[in-house]
């Protein structure tokens, strides 16, 4: 028997949007080898990941098991991150039963998660046919400087100017999140088998990826840069029907600039005025994602957008930039906003799915970052690969963000000297990633890499 045949795929992510797509990308991509794929996850989450993943093949998804885990209901706490972070929690007892279930049916069990699900899938380390691998939704970036590295007291290679730009760790995580994380999973870490990461050594340097894998190495650990893990279309194959899809497609190339900040962002009442006339006093074009972050209840199969409350624009904005700009207020296509040839820019909070769609299509990003491992992203693609710029540094992060530094932002990257280099860099990055994943790559031997280690 082949062993491919005998090898069965778990797909656990977490049931966060950005999350959820990234591992179906990644289960499709494993399914190609001819491998049996399971993705894990609550009924509305499930749901989710396929109707977002529209740059998918719809025969891809089709070979992926989707299985819906079973919790019983509860009252959502308030804070809507942690509430996700909760339900995802609370599927270790499904889980194990589906991985009870599977082990006797295959020669190895191979479980895929993302880090916070760690504790989930803890079981697999009681089956001896089982091993288990984390995949990671972020570049090694940010977990070698902000971690690692410190950590072990290991150089990081970049260059002395660069380094004394460096953000800091200050302001990215709530302490509280940081103490109930770590309380669930630290008795849980070291049980995989090795680290997978949704980038390449074109995107973060090769002497961050090797020296991420020493460190691997050190610990008995295998290590994996394979992407980026996003599949793509082509433009003129997408099937994708979107009123910014048709806007779009009466704008001239490179005009117009995307703004959107993600799922789990808000921004102030003030924030968003100055947000506006920004745009409005730049005089060009733009579409612009404006919603409150996302809430939902995956535990009673709800996962929505929120759309409690209009966010308010000042009088009469939107009839001013009318054929100039477009407000959007609900989910939008992005994959295919970005491969859109009329999209000449990203302002962005820097989530790491949102910046790999950028570089995968060559777009540039005017960088604004929140939280988590946006402020080492941001750095990442304007400092070091040179292919954004920053909206306002992160030292800065608590002051507002005023009208006129908006409107020199986007005169910049969209109409510019500065702006058409920022491009073109963008542009030979997007090709140098593309080479990567294809036959002979870096990118695409990495995950030859993996599958022949998990079908050995």
């Amino acid at each position: 028997m082949d062993n491919k045949d005998d090898v069965a795929v778990v797909i656990a992510p977490l049931h966060l949007q950005s999350h959820l797509r990234q591992l179906l990308h990644f289960a499709c991509r494993i399914s190609s080898y001819g491998l049996p794929v399971y993705y894990l996850g609550l009924a509305a989450s499930n749901r989710e990941a396929r109707q977002h993943s529209t740059t998918l093949n719809p025969c891809d998804i089709e070979k992926i098991h989707f299985h819906d885990l079973q919790i019983p209901n509860e009252d959502p706490p308030p804070d809507i991150p942690m509430h996700i972070w909760h339900a995802s929690m609370r599927t270790r007892e499904p889980i194990a039963s589906f991985l009870g279930d599977i082990s006797s049916k295959a020669r190895r069990i191979v479980v895929v998660h993302d880090l916070l699900m760690s504790y989930n899938v803890q079981d697999i380390s009681s089956y001896p046919n089982g091993e288990s691998y984390v995949f990671h939704c972020l570049p090694i970036f940010d977990m070698y400087c902000s971690h690692y590295a410190p950590a072990a007291g290991f150089p990081i290679p970049l260059e002395e100017a660069l380094l004394k730009r460096l953000p800091s760790n200050d302001g990215c995580y709530n302490p509280e999140d940081v103490e109930h994380h770590a309380k669930y999973l630290n008795h849980c870490m070291g049980k995989n088998a090795g680290d997978i990461f949704n980038t390449s050594q074109v995107i973060d340097g090769t002497a961050i990826v090797d020296s991420m894998a020493n460190l691997a190495t050190m610990q008995n650990k295998k290590l994996w840069a394979l992407g980026p893990i996003l599949l793509t279309q082509d433009h003129d194959k997408v099937q994708t029907k979107h009123f910014c899809l048709d806007w779009l497609n009466k704008q001239p190339p490179k005009s117009v600039i995307y703004v959107s900040f993600g799922t789990s962002t808000s921004f102030s009442a003030e924030q968003i005025k100055e947000l506006a006339i920004g745009l409005e006093l730049s005089k060009q074009k733009f579409i612009w994602v404006l919603r409150n972050a996302d809430v939902g209840d995956p535990v009673n199969n709800k996962c929505e957008e929120n759309r409690s409350g209009t966010l308010e624009l000042p009088e009469g904005f939107e009839e001013r930039v009318k054929g100039v700009g477009l407000v959007v207020r609900e989910w939008a296509p992005q994959q295919e906003i970005f491969a859109h040839p009329s999209t000449g820019g990203f302002m962005s909070h820097c989530g790491w799915t949102s910046c790999l769609e950028s570089i995968i299509e060559g777009v540039p990003i005017a960088a604004w970052p929140i939280q988590f491992d946006q402020p080492k992203n941001a750095f990442l693609v304007a400092e070091v690969l040179k292919i954004g710029l920053h909206v306002r540094e992160w030292e800065q992060r608590n002051e507002l963000v005023t009208a006129s530094t908006i409107q020199n932002t986007v005169c910049k990257l969209m109409a510019s000297e500065e702006g058409d280099m920022i491009r073109k860099r963008a542009q030979e990055l997007r090709k140098a990633v593309k080479r990567s994943t294809e036959e002979g790559g870096v990118s695409r031997m990495e995950l030859d890499s993996f599958i022949a280690h998990i079908t050995r």
